[in-house]
């Protein structure tokens, strides 16, 4: 590869993790399901401890389904969550919790490696959406009892994270503040408070 084709792809690269925002308005109007289906596959390919996947994605694009979830999810002290019932979409992600990779890591180590597992997996679903100009959001803030009882989930599956899915109504164009480069990180050591 040329260093200005590798430089093209970095830019390209670049421009995805730089333009991706949490949407919190969304277009009424469906989803292609190709697209769904290819954040989807990106997930999939993830990489994960032991290479034991423990990411389930339950897909809920049904209306009467989706209102009963995001009703039962986003009420009372999750009701600032509710701009996610306007998304065509919704994705739950789910960590399946009998891997042995995930219990012996988090026994061992004290590291939930599902946890790891699955914000890599998400994070995937949410980079390919960007690139295909499609507009998401992690969620962590609902309630997790409801969402298992209203999609029946089996207790061998934890409930992680939730995300809408669909087309941005408005995207912001300012970036977010960040730190700078320096200011997060190190090589060859950790400098002390």
């Amino acid at each position: 590869m040329t260093e200005e084709r590798a430089a093209a792809e970095v830019t390209a690269f670049q421009k995805i993790l730089r333009g991706r925002r949490s949407i919190r308005r969304y277009l009424p109007g469906p989803v292609d399901p190709d697209k769904v289906r290819a954040c989807l596959e990106a997930a999939r390919l993830a990489p994960s401890a032991h290479n034991a996947q423990p990411w389930r994605f339950v897909v809920v694009d049904d209306p009467e389904l989706k209102d009963r979830l995001t009703s039962a999810a986003f009420s009372g002290i999750y009701s600032g969550s509710k701009f996610a019932a306007l998304a065509p979409i919704i994705i739950v992600l789910l960590a399946r919790l009998d891997r042995v990779a995930n219990r012996i890591g988090a026994r061992l180590q004290g590291v939930p490696f599902h946890f790891l597992d699955m914000g890599i997996a998400g994070e995937h679903i949410v980079l390919q959406a960007e690139e295909l100009g499609l507009a998401t959001c992690w969620m962590g803030w609902f309630n997790y009892r409801k969402v298992r009882k209203v999609l029946d989930i089996p207790r061998t599956y934890k409930v992680v994270a939730m995300m809408p899915l669909g087309y941005a109504e408005k995207r912001p164009n300012r970036e977010p503040p960040r730190k700078t480069f320096e200011e997060v990180v190190t090589f060859n050591g950790i400098e002390r408070d």
